[in-house]
């Protein structure tokens, strides 16, 4: 009985953490990839070339994003509580 309440929970939370993380590994990845192209083209071979325009694009879509994230969290964090609600006398 415990086990399977404890995996729904560990695979709810591993799904709500993909969901959290996937815009900004998606837009790391494409980004990532421009960069790289433009490297080749270039003959650019600069390390802080490739890191910083990722690093700045990470954190603008983190910005806009984080009420979409918080609003998750909220949600997860509710159903959880609820989850657990039965157990606690």
């Amino acid at each position: 009985m415990y086990d399977a309440v404890i995996f729904a929970l560990l695979k709810q939370a591993l799904e709500t953490l993909l969901w959290i993380t996937a815009p900004m590994l998606v837009v790391a990845i494409v980004v990532g990839v421009i960069i790289s192209l433009i490297q080749n083209l270039t003959s650019i071979q600069d390390q802080t070339f490739s890191f910083v325009p990722r690093l700045v694009v990470i954190f603008i879509v983190f910005l806009v994003s984080f009420p979409w994230i918080i609003k998750i969290l909220v949600n997860f964090t509710t159903l959880l509580f609820r989850d657990f609600s039965p157990f606690i006398r």
